[in-house]
């Protein structure tokens, strides 16, 4: 007896989406109401604005529909979907880039960066600690954090992110993805995945962080 693939589409999938074939309403709206709002966060790590996300979402859910006919199940349902919004949300942040002066565009590769800044460390040649913390990350509350004004920050510092890392940290950390659907999901390695994920979380803690700090000066 063959063994189910890894990822593959289940027996519930294959019955929500004969019911889509068959053209239930209700079975299309309650999938809609399941997966409207992380495709809405994944849209919004590619394009400019929330209005423009909408948009991509309605875009990829028009995808769903015209491909379901095509849908073989060697992927789980809502695996498939989240490639079709993907593809559009990247399709259209590559139309924004081409309209927007290079000035205001973020940065798009950082492979050659540091996941830390590099003064947090003594220097190689110190003569008791060479390369520890000079200056090691602090511990925080819970409350502190989990804080509206901290999650404003945090929200901010993930915007300003390069995409790759972006895109990682939203699935992992915002959206609760484990390292093997991002991995799947975006074609990239599991230590690519952890480097990027490292990178990211570094810098949304360096942001934080600083506010902390500023708040504690205040």
């Amino acid at each position: 007896m063959d063994e189910p693939r890894v990822g593959a589409a289940s027996a519930e999938d294959a019955l929500v989406v004969d019911a889509l074939r068959a053209g239930d309403e209700k079975a299309f709206l309650a999938l809609v109401q399941s997966l409207n709002p992380p495709m809405l966060r994944i849209a919004s790590v590619y394009v400019s604005s929330r209005g423009v996300a909408e948009e991509v979402v309605q875009e990829a859910w028009l995808g769903v529909l015209k491909g379901l006919p095509r849908f073989e199940g060697r992927s789980s349902l809502r695996r498939w979907i989240f490639g079709i919004l993907t593809n559009c949300a990247k399709s259209r942040g590559v139309r924004e880039a081409r309209s927007t002066p290079f000035s205001e565009m973020g940065s798009q590769d950082d492979e050659d960066e540091p996941a830390v800044d590099p003064s947090r460390f003594l220097p190689a040649d110190h003569p008791r600690w060479p390369g520890h913390w000079s200056a090691p990350p602090t511990a925080w509350a819970e409350e502190q954090v989990l804080n509206k004004e901290s999650l404003t920050v945090v929200e901010a510092a993930i915007a300003r992110l390069p995409v790759n890392q972006r895109e990682v940290i939203t699935l992992r950390d915002v959206l609760g993805w484990s390292s093997e659907e991002v991995c799947e999901s975006l074609a990239i390695s599991e230590g690519n995945q952890r480097v990027l994920l490292h990178r990211a979380r570094s810098k949304v803690r360096a942001v934080l962080e600083k506010h902390f700090a500023e708040g504690e000066a205040r």
